[in-house]
């Protein structure tokens, strides 16, 4: 039926890979490019069908536009780095191709993401007669179109939004992340940010902490609030939303290994003079951790990600959580990978094939919370990522 030219060949780079690949009826023809093109043959080697791999630079616009040109797909997924989004975008813009991501757009000196710079790309993108999907990963992604579903199904009015994500699983490292390390670090050591009545709060790194008693045995964990890029893009299109938030779980072990690694300096992006070079400490720092793509094998438990909403639903207050377990050793045995990559590549997969069979396809700039959530969650359900929504009392351990 299409074409898919897939950027990147880390951990989520292989699921997507994979997914797609398991759906021929509508990925006919895949393409896996990366810097290194021997990781897109390692992934295309772990495959039942055949697939192309090919070598690409996706900071150099004239590059991917030859690659684009030369293969012609109908869709370019990008799960390259954050850093790498308006170049990407660009050469799609270029070669007359449809562009989806999984996280928006990152500067790479500084510290902060936001969707301005893409948004800024709607004119071009209608002008163009493209579509470009905004963050079809798990949070952004999958918490976005929640968040959609619950007020086409279950309230009338959203007050609150908790987005939640609980990684409950072990790698058995000291120390390790389970995405990109740079990208992992630059999140969590950056200052909380949380939408309320109408404007932006901030908080310290890591300081408002709150517990809840997630579902399936994993049980109380501790959650940290932090900014993640969904809370944006769903307030801008949910305007009734009084407050949103977002909270992520972290062990004590993993939050004493970071507070050391800060206080000498390991986590700067700031450049420092080493023997005569110029070297910014976390990318240092990334070198020495695992790579989150190597965790697969050794990781065990359960991931648990979902949105808390409260409102209202035919005038009476109601409170409804919905959210997706997935199984770390599950995910490994089907297409070698932890559940982290997981949950993001299946979402990549599903955006893409919303967009191939028309169902989601208008030219500009989307996010997912401005699309139909409905076939996308009747695919989660049969790609993998199966969901629950219950009807919870109000008190739920994340009021202040």
């Amino acid at each position: 039926m299409a074409k898919v030219l897939i950027i990147g060949a880390g951990g989520v780079g292989g699921v997507v890979t994979h997914k797609c690949a398991q759906v021929p009826e509508v990925f006919e023809e895949i393409v896996l490019a990366s810097r290194t093109e021997a990781k897109c043959k390692a992934i295309a080697e772990q495959l039942d069908r055949p697939i192309k791999t090919a070598q690409v630079d996706a900071d150099n616009v004239p590059e991917l536009v030859a690659l684009f040109e030369q293969e012609k797909p109908d869709l370019v997924i990008n799960v390259a780095l954050p850093y790498q989004d308006l170049t990407i975008m660009d050469a799609c813009l270029e070669a007359g191709v449809h562009y989806l991501d999984t996280a928006n757009y990152e500067p790479p000196g500084e510290a902060k993401f936001e969707y301005s710079w893409q948004w800024a790309y709607q004119e071009k993108f209608v002008k163009a007669g493209k579509m470009a999907l905004l963050g079809s990963g798990f949070d952004p992604g999958v918490t976005n179109v929640y968040t959609a579903y619950i007020k086409k199904h279950h309230l009338d009015e959203i007050h609150t939004l908790d987005i939640i994500d609980c990684n409950a699983g072990d790698h058995g490292h000291p120390f390790a992340t389970n995405f990109n390390p740079e990208i992992n670090i630059r999140e969590v050591t950056a200052k909380g940010r949380y939408w309320e009545n109408g404007g932006w709060k901030e908080t310290d790194p890591l300081s408002e902490k709150r517990s809840f008693d997630f579902p399936h045995g994993i049980g109380p964990k501790n959650c940290y609030l932090m900014y993640h890029e969904e809370l944006e893009s769903i307030t801008k299109h949910f305007p009734e939303i009084k407050r949103a938030r977002f909270w992520m779980t972290f062990s004590d072990n993993y939050l004493k290994h970071l507070e050391v690694l800060e206080n000498v300096g390991m986590t700067s992006i700031e450049p420092v003079n080493f023997e005569g070079k110029e070297i910014i400490p976390l990318q240092f720092l990334k070198a020495l951790l695992p790579d989150p793509a190597s965790l697969g094998p050794r990781t065990k438990g359960k991931t648990c990600i979902g949105c808390l909403a409260q409102g209202m639903k035919d005038g009476k207050p109601k409170t409804v959580y919905i959210y997706n377990i997935c199984d770390h050793e599950a995910c490994y045995a089907e297409v070698k990978s932890q559940a982290i990559s997981y949950t993001t590549g299946v979402p990549a997969m599903i955006g893409a094939k919303m967009m191939l069979e028309g169902k989601w396809m208008k030219d500009g700039v989307w996010n997912m919370e401005q699309l139909d959530p409905d076939p996308f969650m009747d695919d989660l359900n049969q790609y993998g990522l199966p969901w629950q929504v219950e009807e919870v009392s109000q008190k739920t351990g994340m009021e202040d």
